[in-house]
């Protein structure tokens, strides 16, 4: 028996492809236009060290802003990515450097993404069991989760050489940093899984009318859980990335600002911020939009502070046309 979501669902997929397919158009149209600017205005522009810096550079960007997408996609939002790249981070030298061998490095990849994740749960625990705002549920760890981080190593620079370990940002396959084909990996797997699984179903519908999927027996509270906890394991993988690529992990540093580069990142890149859509490879080309807009200012001599203004313009932006594109 079929029933009237069933009937629906081939008049509404043709649109909604149709939206997406244009969301993209436009955004690499938008990355088109930079890269223009910057081969004739930029010197040096056009190198393969410069190319090499800037998708390095994108890097925690995108593997965030992935996370951060599925979270928006249910219509929330997590502000302490950052702190959970900051736990991440300080608890991985303290294994590789305490636990010699293969299973220091081994413990020092798997349990901070633990311990991420749980900051996940946290904050899913919150939004969902006890009716917690995201905002401000999410708010709680953003101040918290890196005084945590602070007291772990007791707010001091944790400076080490491990190849092993920094293989993960520093290696290269076939000549291509590993941290980029990690990337494209994560990009590829979680663009499959928003538009071919059951559970990207549930994630577009939950942020869509999170009432009327509960209503229809969809589990909701499951869905936002799972959004928010893998939202901040890959936050904690983002965090492992970046301190291999310092050769150093500072609590007070470690993923600073970096959910304003998610969320500018996913609203550049067509989700909605008002939930019910997740564009995983639009995504990618915001947060690539991002990371060129902040070259091309440092490029010709604007402070990065200046991105930073730009940034959040770039989000109200985003919301305002989106707003409008209804």
């Amino acid at each position: 028996m079929i029933d009237d979501t069933q009937r629906a669902a081939p008049i509404v997929q043709a649109p909604v492809k149709k939206k997406r397919s244009v969301a993209i158009q436009r955004e690499v149209a938008v990355l088109v236009a930079m890269i223009v600017f910057n081969l004739i205005f930029t010197q040096h522009f056009l190198s393969l060290q410069t190319f090499n810096v800037n998708l390095t550079q994108v890097v925690t960007i995108v593997i965030v802003g992935i996370g951060m997408t599925l979270v928006v996609a249910t219509g929330g939002i997590d502000l302490s990515v950052g702190a959970s790249m900051a736990i991440s981070g300080a608890l991985a030298p303290m294994l590789f450097m305490n636990i010699d061998g293969p299973l220091g490095i081994l413990l020092a990849f798997t349990l901070p993404i633990i311990a991420a994740a749980t900051c996940g749960v946290f904050n899913g625990f919150l939004v969902t069991r006890l009716n917690v705002q995201p905002i401000v549920a999410t708010l709680v760890l953003f101040i918290a989760g890196r005084g945590i981080a602070q007291v772990v190593t007791d707010g001091s620079l944790q400076a080490f050489n491990n190849p092993a370990f920094q293989w993960i940002a520093l290696g290269k396959i076939a000549g291509v940093p590993f941290q980029i084909l990690l990337m494209l990996v994560l990009v590829a797997l979680f663009t499959w899984i928003v538009r071919k699984t059951l559970f990207g179903k549930y994630l577009l519908v939950t942020g869509g009318n999170e009432e009327a999927a509960y209503l229809s027996g969809i589990p909701t509270a499951r869905v936002k859980m799972i959004a928010y906890t893998v939202c901040a394991a890959l936050a904690g993988l983002a965090g492992l990335i970046s301190i291999s690529v310092n050769s150093s992990s500072d609590a007070n540093v470690v993923g600073l600002g970096v959910e304003l580069d998610a969320i500018a990142a996913v609203a550049v890149g067509g989700t909605a911020l008002t939930g019910g859509k997740a564009y995983i490879t639009g995504t990618l080309i915001g947060a690539l939009i991002i990371q060129l807009l902040r070259y091309t200012l440092l490029a010709h001599g604007i402070p990065d502070a200046a991105a930073l203004v730009l940034k959040a313009a770039i989000i109200i932006a985003a919301v305002y046309v989106q707003r409008k594109r209804g």
